[in-house]
């Protein structure tokens, strides 16, 4: 049953005025969408979330517009900057139109189904994300902020986009101010999906689960590299660590692996990973694959494969982020290496690594450093391949907005 979003409270009609600190203005005008409490000079008055604030420069001169936030040090998300706009019906129509038109290719191409179609701050709408797969699409918030604007977003996306359903997800700490009338996964265009919802992507079929799976229901920001792995696995046995629901596993056996090993620490993602083959055995290569998917924790499986002497011709490593934060950034790289280190143990000569990460605290040049130092350190030669970013659906607005990067690479073992 379609949830009625009229219930929802609605901005107040009164902009907050705010000010911010030199730094903080010459980072709005770089673009930066953010902007933090601390960098907060002072404030009109009393905000509630949703509420409208304009950033006056230091000649009183509009500077920025943005949604408040007083839930979260990011205190104020910028919407537009430069020049006065009213944000209105026709603001969020353009803004949802200028990000659907940039996937229009990939939308247009067929061989995917499953799509972001707005990636938060980088399509200039921060804190808010839209996937679809095929007719069922997945609005995400990760401010309260959004709230007071969902019922015009909603109806936006209805004219522009069509889904036959739209769900509703958050993130945690917006889960906790929903309303009970709108609980997680409420339907707000259509019929709640029955799960699972199955997509297309690469020309390969797969399953998300837009109410209960991580994210929205898929990792689709891998989609790319998924596609290069699936041209270099022709005749190789493939190692899959973090596998989650096994998009690197099927492209890997559609590439004509002759065997793949998924391995992941949650076994429901390792049963959807062994489904998802499935549903793809109707292909000569994937039903000639032999697949073996383990439930356990990555870097223990590994160790257990080289004391067992196991190789591999390609071995890809996808962890989740391990800085959730930038104290944990030493944490993280000192994680990645371990993981390098055994992915070599595991490669045989001429095989090829692929290891990504997907921290944006965790810079390309470390994450690439790391990678590059333990090689050396085990008199590995490593010849670089692809490094890769995002695809073309989840684009890079700011810096922050760059998180993902990945290495392809040939290793060859000194003798």
């Amino acid at each position: 049953m379609q949830t009625d979003l009229s219930r929802l409270p609605k901005p107040a009609d009164r902009r907050l005025a705010v000010r911010v600190t030199p730094d903080a203005l010459r980072q709005i005008r770089g673009g930066h969408p953010w902007v933090y409490d601390q960098s907060i000079t002072s404030v009109s008055h009393r905000g509630r979330p949703g509420d409208l604030a304009v950033v006056f420069d230091e000649h009183r001169s509009f500077a920025a517009i943005g949604l408040w936030d007083p839930d979260s040090p990011i205190r104020l998300k910028v919407l537009h900057l430069g020049k006065p706009t009213p944000i209105d019906p026709a603001f969020w129509r353009l803004r949802v139109s200028e990000a659907v038109e940039w996937r229009r290719g990939l939308m247009e191409s067929g061989d995917n189904t499953g799509m972001r179609l707005i990636h938060g701050e980088n399509d200039r709408l921060p804190g808010l994300v839209l996937d679809v797969y095929s007719g069922v699409a997945v609005i995400k918030i990760y401010s309260s902020a959004w709230l007071a604007h969902l019922a015009t977003v909603v109806s936006v996306v209805a004219e522009v986009v069509a889904p036959d359903s739209l769900v509703l997800r958050t993130s945690r700490s917006v889960a906790r101010r929903l309303p009970e009338w709108l609980p997680q996964g409420s339907a707000l265009i259509g019929p709640k999906p029955v799960e699972p919802v199955m997509f297309v992507e690469n020309g390969l079929n797969f399953e998300a689960h837009p109410l209960t799976g991580q994210k929205t229901g898929h990792f689709l920001d891998q989609r790319d590299n998924r596609l290069m792995v699936r041209d270099l696995s022709s005749g190789r046995r493939v190692l899959d660590v973090f596998s989650c629901t096994g998009g690197f596993s099927v492209h890997a056996a559609a590439g004509g692996a002759r065997e793949v090993c998924s391995v992941d620490l949650s076994r429901s993602a390792v049963d959807a990973a062994k489904r998802n083959m499935g549903h793809n055995r109707a292909l000569a290569r994937v039903a000639a694959c032999r697949h073996e998917a383990i439930t356990g924790d990555a870097f223990e499986v590994m160790a257990a494969m080289a004391d067992r002497g196991e190789k591999y011709g390609v071995v890809i490593v996808d962890p989740p982020s391990f800085a959730q934060r930038q104290s944990s950034v030493p944490a993280a790289l000192n994680a990645y290496r371990r993981l390098t280190g055994l992915a070599l143990d595991l490669l045989e000569d001429g095989g090829t690594l692929v290891q990504a990460s997907c921290s944006s605290r965790v810079t390309e040049e470390d994450f690439h450093q790391q990678i590059r130092s333990v090689a050396r350190s085990r008199r590995v030669r490593l010849d670089e391949r692809a490094r890769t970013t995002h695809c073309r659906d989840h684009p890079i607005g700011f810096p922050h907005g760059a998180y993902l990067k990945a290495l392809f690479a040939e290793v060859h073992h000194d003798h």
